[in-house]
């Protein structure tokens, strides 16, 4: 093999490890998200209001590690917020 097509391969190595680390930290989002939500759909206000702690820090933890982009990060925090406060803002005003 020539330089070329080992440095090639080198580099693919690396991407492949990157990728893989990069969908696991994506895939932790995800699995927040869907307990957040799951919190919402039982009306537990605080166990949603963990979990929104909880996805919020994985945000974080991803746009820090250059996993997504800060305006993506932020917008997901707004419109999880803006989930829970819809939620739960009806049920304070009926009591």
């Amino acid at each position: 093999m020539s330089k070329n097509k080992t440095s090639a391969q080198k580099r693919h190595e690396q991407s492949e490890v990157r990728r893989m680390r990069n969908r696991a930290v994506k895939s932790r989002c995800h699995t927040s998200a869907k307990k957040f939500l799951a919190a919402l759909q039982q009306k537990d206000q605080n166990l949603a209001q963990e979990a929104f702690r909880a996805l919020q820090s994985e945000l974080d933890n991803a746009k820090r590690k250059g996993v997504i982009k800060s305006n993506a990060c932020s917008r997901k925090k707004s419109r999880m917020a803006i989930l829970l406060n819809k939620t739960f803002a009806a049920k304070t005003v009926a009591n």
